[in-house]
């Protein structure tokens, strides 16, 4: 017989263990199960995070973002204190390098001051030269309490403990369809089917497909972009003593290539953002032809293609050209040159995009029969992923009559 379970977690990445962490906080007489494709846990989006735990500065006051990073931010440095995974609160400068970035930077500090960042302020030239001699602004915002950590730690630390809460997790278990049956919902999976009277979807890059598979006509796709990072040669390191970001592009949902003191050592310069061509397209060379046929299929792809095309193009040639990468850089700081850079790793971001063509910029969590699906929780998710688990451990309490 299949093994029935009240709440099945889809994804076994920090949101999908963080959600089951507090829904068996919330509901201990609950039996759960959290579901992986892989063999490993965290393997995708957490395991290939730059590690920042991010302070809430540039989300819309009153969004999902704004008010769950904050309040994850806290719960997530809390959790790490109790179980003595180490961080390093190293600070942050958002950095304006000339006039005309004044006015976004001022809203960003409008932002992060409604969110409640702890300690942030605005600084002139002077504090910001002592903070980081080597770059270079006309103003920036400090968050103090901005830092990194390492997240498949964290992932781990919270899979040990849904484990001792009883919560079984199985690995290697890609979900392959999803039925509906007079209890509930069976999932067949790679491992056999599995059972389960309700379902949470923390599937992150294919968490479309899962919805589709469980009945829900999302009107998103999953569209991936890949990040591609440098590291700093290491008589260069000196260059950035914490985090130096520029002032973002308010119009899209990504931060811009900056510098990261990571928490293992060493600087990593990036990310860029890239289309990828596969949903786990790492390489360059990663190609996913069904994938990436999806992804041209998708209206919304090409209403985004035609509104950020420029940038697009500047993107892909930045990833072809490290000297074009290194200017980019060079912004905040100007020293860098592009022989400081090696290749570093790479991350794919879930990003979610309507028909419209509109990139999401809030976190997205929605509720059908049976179900709540993470439809797009792309950064900070991982800084907020206790407040994320929270939040939807409310939502299923109510949505599935859950009694504690």
């Amino acid at each position: 017989m299949s093994p029935k379970y009240d709440v099945t977690m889809i994804g076994g990445g920090i949101i999908g263990l963080a959600t089951a962490l507090q829904l068996a906080a919330r509901f201990p007489s609950l039996k759960m199960a959290v579901v992986e494709k892989e063999t490993e846990l965290a393997s995708h989006q957490t395991g290939h995070t730059s590690g920042v735990i991010h302070s809430g500065i540039y989300y819309r006051p009153g969004s999902l973002k704004a008010r769950l990073c904050v309040a994850g931010g806290r719960l997530l440095k809390d959790f790490c204190d109790q179980h003595n995974i180490k961080y390093q609160l190293t600070g942050k400068v958002i950095v304006a390098t000339d006039q005309a970035e004044l006015p976004a930077l001022e809203t960003l500090h409008h932002r992060g001051t409604a969110n409640e960042v702890e300690g942030l302020e605005m600084i002139g030239t002077e504090r910001l030269r002592e903070l980081e001699p080597h770059t270079s602004g006309v103003k920036a915002l400090y968050a103090p309490k901005t830092g990194t950590v390492d997240f498949q730690e964290v992932a781990r630390a919270y899979a040990a403990e849904i484990r001792g809460k009883g919560v079984e997790i199985l690995t290697g278990a890609k979900v392959v369809a999803i039925a509906r049956s007079d209890s509930g919902l069976r999932l067949a999976t790679t491992r056999g089917e599995v059972s389960t009277a309700h379902l949470i979807n923390c599937a992150g890059l294919y968490s479309d497909t899962i919805a589709k598979m469980a009945g829900l006509r999302p009107d998103i796709r999953i569209i991936p972009f890949r990040g591609e990072y440098y590291q700093l040669a290491s008589r260069r390191e000196h260059l950035a003593r914490g985090l130096i970001y520029p002032v973002p592009n308010p119009r899209l949902p990504f931060l811009g290539v900056h510098f990261i003191r990571m928490f293992n050592g060493g600087v990593e310069a990036g990310p860029n953002a890239v289309l990828a061509l596969a949903r786990q397209g790492y390489r360059k060379r990663d190609i996913h032809l069904g994938e990436l046929l999806g992804t041209l299929a998708f209206p919304g792809f090409w209403a985004m293609a035609t509104r950020h095309w420029r940038t697009g193009l500047g993107e892909v040639y930045r990833s072809l050209s490290k000297k074009a990468f290194a200017r980019s850089l060079q912004r905040l700081v100007p020293e860098i040159q592009s022989q400081d850079l090696t290749p570093g790793g790479a991350g794919v971001r879930a990003q979610a995009v309507n028909r419209r063509g509109i990139l999401l910029d809030d976190f997205s969590i929605v509720e059908s029969e049976n179900a709540i699906h993470v439809l797009n929780a792309p950064s900070p998710a991982a800084t907020a992923s206790l407040a994320i688990g929270q939040h939807i451990a409310g939502l299923a309490g109510k949505s599935f009559a859950l009694a504690p």
